[in-house]
């Protein structure tokens, strides 16, 4: 089974926020939110839609959820049951950036 910490390790390719692991991209995410207050774009928040698959992406490569990807290496298959795992995974991992040692 994969722990909360072990999402938030994961390394992540290129991306908008800057961020290396997911850890990262979510406090870069917060950082994003927070000074926007009710004007935080949602749907862009680093610029860019899709954002989520940012997130997606490293847990497909470690083998966590199911998922492929097309010959220039975007997103080509997530079925739901995927999606709906990848994000519980993540909010667990949220609540855990709050958990002290």
């Amino acid at each position: 089974m994969t722990t909360p910490q072990q999402v938030l390790d994961l390394p992540l390719p290129e991306n908008d926020s800057g961020a290396s692991t997911v850890r990262g991209y979510l406090i870069a995410l917060l950082t994003e939110l927070w000074p926007d207050g009710e004007a935080f774009s949602g749907k862009r928040p680093f610029g860019n839609s899709g954002w989520q698959c940012d997130l997606y992406v490293p847990l497909i490569k470690a083998g966590i959820v199911a998922g492929t990807f097309d010959e220039d290496g975007y997103l080509d298959d997530f079925p739901a049951a995927s999606e709906k795992q990848a994000d519980d995974l993540i909010t667990e991992a949220i609540k855990a950036l709050g958990a002290t040692s």
